[in-house]
């Protein structure tokens, strides 16, 4: 069972099937229509797949790759000899937090989580433009940079209210032809530790304006382990929405929450429905109560993101994977109070993963952009955009050689594809 998907997910699905008819109907089924087949389709001409020596053209119909022959009067779009990658997934952003095309934000010193909480406040309420229009900004960026998906995860809080879940969701209704979203409600100032934050999320879920509830630090920040998780998943299994939780903790107290959650997602029969966020507790895991943990993710599917902080911090994705868990990369925070950095594109945050962990080899730079690309793919439920036939047309098109070395280079992404769609051409959107 895979997370739930948002609405745009569902009518999106509906229509590549083309509807059904309804039961007991004896209507037949129309005749082909070539005109309309060539105004559903579109040729991607000279372009090479993952960096292949002979150039071929990549036919798409109703927005998914096509192994037939293109019909008659079908759109062409000329790759002259690009290469194609699938287009990347982040699985983990802070849209709503951010401050991406306005004035330049000077922060203070802070130590802890609660300062950086205090000095969120403080950006959003300084801020000339609302939620909405910054998210936008950020979002549409990556867009323009091949993200075809991401998680977003907005700041729940009565500092807030609602206002970040609502600002990503028209954000979202704005991209809605370019970019596949899931919405969290993400309590970063604590479930527990800050009233009204419970009745907050509860809403969220009941209302349908989210697709997951999220989660902070049980023990060290919310200092409520139980309760937070109780109400986290109670919500989740109430309404029938996700969960996703930041983890933080580095010690016992990260890997006492994660059995915790591990207990709750079998109790509830949430099976492929939680993910956990940084989970900074597994890299310092001896090898094999590593394995052994792995071992129980992947029984109850419970998927798993990294940001790729740096070396001590980032999981041991190859380990994870080799023993079926999800792992998906992300952005986390982009131009935010937390930090000055950060940009939203996932090519780049590939070719951090593979800057953090020392990686060398060709197989191992292009497992970087799996991660990126797949990885995050498999953790918000979407199929892969792996370019075979059948699959999603979420695809870019840039010059390079070889899928290391875009990884390593980072080129321009000349063409950024959605759904059989040209959405950005040269880093602007069409």
């Amino acid at each position: 069972m895979t997370p739930p998907l948002t609405r745009r997910h569902v009518i999106a699905g509906a229509a590549s099937l083309g509807g059904t008819a309804a039961l007991g109907s004896t209507t037949a089924q129309a005749a082909p229509d070539p005109a309309r087949d060539a105004r559903k389709a579109v040729v991607f001409r000279d372009v090479r797949p993952f960096g292949r020596l002979e150039a071929v053209d990549l036919t798409v119909v109703d927005g998914r790759i096509s192994d037939r022959p293109a019909p008659r009067g079908a759109k062409v779009v000329d790759g002259a000899g690009r290469m194609a990658l699938p287009a990347l997934v982040d699985a983990h952003i802070h849209p709503d937090k951010t401050s991406w095309g306005g004035a330049w934000v000077s922060r203070r010193p802070a130590d802890s989580i609660a300062d950086y909480c205090a000095q969120d406040v403080d950006l959003y309420r300084s801020q000339r433009r609302p939620v909405g229009e910054r998210a936008h900004a950020l979002m549409a960026h990556a867009v323009t940079r091949g993200t075809r998906a991401m998680r977003a995860h907005a700041d729940v809080a009565p500092a807030f209210g609602l206002a970040g879940v609502e600002g990503v969701a028209e954000a979202r209704e704005r991209l809605t032809d370019a970019l596949d979203v899931q919405i969290v409600a993400f309590p970063q100032h604590g479930v527990v530790r800050t009233p009204g934050t419970a009745q907050l999320l509860a809403t969220a879920a009941r209302e349908g304006l989210v697709d997951l509830i999220g989660g902070i630090d049980p023990i060290s920040f919310d200092h409520a382990p139980e309760e937070q998780l109780d109400l986290v998943f109670d919500l989740a299994d109430r309404h029938g929405v996700g969960v996703d939780i930041h983890l933080h903790d580095r010690d016992e107290k990260g890997t006492r929450v994660l059995r915790g959650i591990i207990e709750r997602t079998r109790a509830l029969s949430l099976r492929g429905r939680v993910t956990v966020s940084h989970v900074f507790c597994l890299p310092f895991l001896a090898e094999s109560e590593l394995r052994s943990t792995a071992e129980d993710l992947a029984e109850l599917d419970i998927a798993l993101t990294t940001v790729a902080p740096n070396e001590s911090l980032v999981l041991p994705v190859t380990t994870l994977r080799e023993h079926g868990v999800r792992v998906g990369l992300g952005s986390d925070g982009v131009r935010d109070s937390w930090s000055p950095f950060g940009n939203a594109d996932m090519l780049h945050r590939a070719h951090l993963l593979g800057w953090v962990t020392d990686v060398r080899l060709d197989e191992e730079l292009s497992s970087c952009y799996t991660t990126g690309a797949h990885g995050g793919s498999d953790v918000m439920g979407l199929p892969r955009a792996d370019l075979e036939p059948g699959s999603p047309a979420d695809f870019v098109l840039l010059r390079g050689e070889c899928l290391p070395q875009v990884v390593v280079d980072m080129p321009q992404r000349d063409m950024v594809v959605h759904g059989g769609r040209v959405v950005a051409r040269n880093g602007e959107l069409v």
